[in-house]
């Protein structure tokens, strides 16, 4: 765990990179330098996109990943090809049916929010492009080079947006052009992509497909319903919201969930490495090692979310302070998105222990399952209670299937990653909260949160090593006091 958890912390700092500019523009560019109403479209066209973008791809980004290695070399042009073809399936008849049911789909999408009925094509032509951008990446994963995809797909399109907005403060371009620009930003995000990949491997087109392919197709569909279910999860909300309210407060939610979603970097970094270590440890049976990465990385990723949800909890107020007075009502929605992204960090590595074993199939129909409660859920939450109902539904779906998935390994595998720790970490998290909870700074809100975080930090820092509550963090910090110390 010592190696996973170093390489994980360098992986956690590059993707902040990623999240830190986008941070720049979701909380000071966007909020200050489009309306409101623009803002909201933006979200909902990046989100409508992303839902449709699994289907787009067919599953082509995990299918290769998980095929490749096993083609003889004279089947994978015969492979690559059908990979490279594979998403036109669903494309294709997704265009067709676009260009038929334009007027019908833009008034559907449109009969809160006006403004959204004319952008059906951004929506279609931004998916299309995300979903190449993720087959091509896959190439070049499969060569083994994966640090230019990994900034493609992390910093290029947030560093073009920075661009695009500040252009648009000093009125260089109009909005309609920057919503044009942001279309032909992940199309030639695509491009790029498209030419390392070949750099690193051109196809060579062979319709001589490999035998194997109606197993290669039958995980395809079921990659698609995976995906698809798991970004309704995370993202039919705020396309929800638009066939409710009002444009806006696809933006507000937008920024109270951005905050949120912060909770989540350590867990993805980490998960890149644990996903291999996992596999390996399903393959030979090695369930000893593997209930021991279970209980670790679900620790140590409650260590290190905790300490980012109740940072952003206890500095709110604060945040708040520095952003347009419309973006600040928002706290119940950070605090329920918040606690769901602590759960699920909190859980470790069990989808990588769920997808990689003979069960994934079922643990698909449970995604399927709990993305159609989502809906549901949305359905009657956001007229109930507007943007915090969609809070609550996301709340609701995300904690019922963690518990769903957390019984499901504990019956098939016999074990749980939560010990005695996990509820040291959880008490140490709620007395942090209530000690500071009512302690502000007199001072310019960006020191406030400077002051207050670092108290934090140390204090939490201090009781986990005193106390010994996880091994591999005390002896990180061991290491750094006998560094530090003359």
């Amino acid at each position: 765990m010592g190696v996973v958890l170093k390489q994980s912390i360098n992986n956690t700092l590059i993707t902040y990179l990623g999240f830190g500019i986008g941070a720049i523009n979701i909380l000071f560019l966007y909020t200050k330098i489009l309306p409101d109403a623009y803002f909201g479209l933006v979200t909902f066209i990046l989100a409508t996109s992303a839902i449709f973008m699994p289907l787009m791809t067919f599953g082509v980004h995990n299918t290769l990943v998980k095929f490749y290695s096993a083609q003889k070399m004279a089947e994978k042009n015969g492979f690559l090809t059908l990979m490279l073809l594979c998403p036109l399936i669903t494309i294709v008849p997704l265009a067709i049916l676009t260009f038929i049911f334009y007027d019908s789909l833009g008034s559907f999408i449109s009969k809160q929010n006006a403004i959204v009925k004319d952008y059906v094509w951004y929506i279609f032509i931004i998916g299309m492009a995300m979903a190449y951008f993720e087959v091509f990446y896959a190439w070049s994963k499969v060569q083994l080079k994966s640090v230019f995809g990994n900034f493609m797909k992390e910093v290029f399109v947030r560093l073009g947006v920075t661009v695009l907005l500040i252009l648009v403060f000093f009125e260089l371009i109009s909005l309609e052009v920057f919503l044009k620009a942001l279309v032909g930003l992940h199309l030639l995000r695509t491009l790029l992509m498209k030419l390392s990949a070949f750099k690193l491997y051109f196809p060579k087109l062979d319709f001589n497909f490999p035998e194997e392919t109606k197993s290669i197709l039958v995980y395809s569909l079921l990659i698609i319903l995976g995906g698809s279910a798991a970004l309704i999860l995370l993202e039919i909300d705020k396309v929800m919201i638009n066939q409710f309210e009002q444009i806006e407060n696809v933006a507000y939610y937008g920024v109270a969930v951005y905050i949120a979603t912060v909770i989540i970097v350590p867990s993805r970094a980490m998960h890149q490495i644990t996903y291999p270590l996992t596999a390996e440890l399903l393959n030979t049976n090695n369930y000893f090692e593997l209930e021991s990465l279970y209980k670790k990385t679900s620790l140590t990723l409650l260590i290190g979310s905790g300490l980012i949800f109740i940072l952003i909890i206890l500095n709110l107020n604060d945040l708040y302070l520095l952003l347009p007075e419309a973006y600040r009502g928002g706290y119940l929605i950070v605090l329920l998105i918040g606690m769901a992204k602590v759960f699920d960090s909190a859980l470790g590595n069990i989808n990588a222990i769920l997808f990689n074993s003979k069960y994934y199939r079922t643990v698909l129909v449970f995604g399927v399952c709990l993305a159609l409660a989502t809906i549901l859920l949305n359905l009657w939450l956001i007229p109930l209670m507007g943007i915090e109902g969609a809070a609550l539904a996301s709340f609701i779906a995300i904690v019922l299937f963690n518990c769903i998935k957390l019984v499901f390994v504990k019956l098939k595998f016999g074990f749980l990653p939560f010990g005695k720790a996990t509820f040291k970490i959880i008490g140490v998290l709620f007395f942090l909260y209530l000690l500071f909870l009512y302690l502000q700074f007199p001072f310019h809100p960006v020191l406030n949160i400077m002051i207050k975080s670092a108290i934090i930090v140390v204090m939490y820092l201090g009781i986990l090593h005193r106390f010994n509550i996880s091994e591999d963090i005390s002896g990180i910090l061991a290491k750094f006091i006998k560094r530090r110390t003359p």
